[in-house]
């Protein structure tokens, strides 16, 4: 979902700029303002003390992320970090839902981005509890094709088995096991390290 910068500009919206590695809230923080990422990528994610970590979402260019608690007056779910040096463009809470007020054709668009959002998670949810690892890393392999605009050609899924873990909710370990196990069937090809699918 992208709203025009020029109407989140006249709307009282600000550029900031985050360094790789920087939070931009926190779990349990209260939602001050509605992001949209003009270049870079940031990933919302929840941890443990045990230093696991299950990622909720990863963002790019021109979408939004963490909307839901603005409208629902709660806190955040999960943190948001910036993956890479990331410029958001944002506006805050109040100001925000007036713009929606007077744009009611974005109420429909956001509605719409939840609706698709709430989907993935329940198709996550349902993984987590049932599918094998190979049912759930493949599963994540078709979203990030999807997502990414890849056909139904082999390509090179750029992520770390890590970040295959923390959005599946395997260990690294089991990613890295159940990759080879399909390598061997031919699912994957690895080639220089790199995954393809």
């Amino acid at each position: 979902m992208q709203i025009d910068t020029d109407i989140l500009i006249t709307w009282g919206a600000i550029a900031k700029k985050y360094r790789k590695g920087e939070f931009i809230f926190r779990e349990g923080d209260a939602p001050r303002y509605y992001y949209q990422i003009m270049s870079g990528k940031v990933k919302m994610f929840n941890s443990s003390n045990e230093t696991k970590e299950l990622t909720q979402g990863v963002f790019s260019n021109g979408e939004s992320f963490a909307e839901p608690p603005i409208f629902i007056n709660e806190t955040y779910p999960a943190s948001a970090i910036a993956v890479t040096d990331t410029t958001l463009i944002r506006i805050l809470k109040e100001r925000f839902l007036q713009l929606l007020d007077e744009y009611p054709a974005l109420q429909k668009k956001f509605l719409t981005l939840f609706s698709e959002r709430i989907y993935e998670k329940s198709l996550l949810a349902r993984e987590l509890v049932s599918n094998s690892p190979e049912e759930r890393i493949i599963n994540f392999l078709c979203q990030y094709k999807k997502k990414n605009g890849f056909d139904k050609e082999k390509a090179q899924v750029a992520v770390t088995r890590q970040e295959i873990a923390n959005s599946t909710g395997l260990r690294v370990e089991t990613v890295i096991r159940t990759l080879q196990k399909m390598k061997t069937k031919n699912v994957v090809s690895i080639i220089d390290k790199k995954l393809y699918y």
